[in-house]
């Protein structure tokens, strides 16, 4: 019997915790940048990054605006996720929400409002109650490892596939 080759395709936890932090490329908050990422039932229903409100400077053009020790120039990942779903009409009630940092206070209140039932995060946030607010509201926290941050594409590789010319 042939042995079977092990897959390198991330778990399902995995691929949608790279997607937020491909997100939080985005991110204009030097403090730290966030990702999060809406799903349901393995479908992407919205992405959010932290970033300042639209056509307000950002952090990194002007300076953070720090009050009690956060930056509230931003929206947060979570709330520019929600805000993305509801621009939309999406409905995220019943939706995973995979952030890579642990929620602010404020942030998890909405995800909880929003009717999020499950956080996926690999790294914690300083002076939050979310853990407590979400345990209490029966949110299910899932703290896992933090994934590659590489991405596996081997264009030399794949038999149908070829680089593009650069046009002008």
């Amino acid at each position: 019997m042939a042995k079977k080759k092990k897959s390198n395709r991330p778990s399902w936890d995995e691929y949608f915790l790279k997607l937020a932090m491909l997100a939080s490329e985005r991110a204009t908050c030097p403090r730290m940048h966030v990702g999060c990422v809406l799903v349901k039932d393995k479908f992407v229903l919205a992405t959010g990054y932290n970033d300042s409100l639209p056509g307000q400077p950002h952090c990194d053009e002007v300076g953070c605006l720090i009050v009690d020790n956060h930056c509230v120039r931003t929206n947060h990942a979570e709330i520019n996720a929600l805000i993305q779903a509801t621009t939309h009409g999406v409905n995220v009630r019943g939706a995973t929400a995979y952030i890579t940092n642990m929620s602010c206070t404020t942030c998890a209140k909405a995800l909880i409002a929003a009717g999020i039932k499950r956080v996926v995060v690999f790294s914690d946030y300083h002076d939050t109650l979310a853990t407590e607010f979400y345990s209490k509201s029966g949110v299910t926290i899932d703290k896992l490892p933090m994934p590659k941050k590489t991405i596996n594409y081997d264009l030399k590789n794949y038999t149908s596939a070829r680089k593009t010319k650069r046009s002008n």
